[in-house]
């Protein structure tokens, strides 16, 4: 059961010149050591993070609350399984939002695909519920 959808696209010469004007502070403020990580090690780390900025931004949307009621930049993490496949680990005020939608006896599921195209990226998450991995 899906609960939430979001997308967003952010503009990679955006993220290039916020860069160039506050380097680490802006970094350090939106993403977490291993975003910088899987960011600094690509060869163009703009594109990364502006990926990451519109993944994060579209999860914000599918929890319906945009970043506000607690919910924060880092809060929201892109990640990947093992094959490369993103999704997104929540923690704070964003879990704490995701813990509301999602329906008694069931978990839930972030999902994300991101792709960028100079000079754009884009991102969409979908939320879904399905029956907890626990369950008899």
């Amino acid at each position: 059961m899906i609960i939430g959808i979001g997308t967003d696209l952010c503009d990679i010469r955006r993220i290039e010149k916020t860069l160039a004007r506050f380097g680490r502070r802006f970094v350090e403020r939106l993403y977490v050591e291993s975003e910088q990580a899987k960011a600094e090690q690509r060869r163009s780390p703009a594109a990364s993070y502006a990926q990451s900025f519109a993944a994060k931004e579209a999860c914000a949307k599918a929890l319906g609350t945009g970043f506000r009621k607690g919910v924060f930049w880092r809060d929201m993490v892109v990640a990947n399984r093992p094959g490369g496949q993103p999704y997104m680990v929540l923690s704070g005020g964003a879990k704490r939002r995701l813990e509301m939608l999602t329906p008694p006896g069931m978990e839930a599921r972030v999902d994300v695909s991101q792709t960028d195209e100079y000079p754009m990226a884009h991102a969409m998450v979908v939320i879904s519920a399905v029956p907890r991995s626990d369950a008899p």
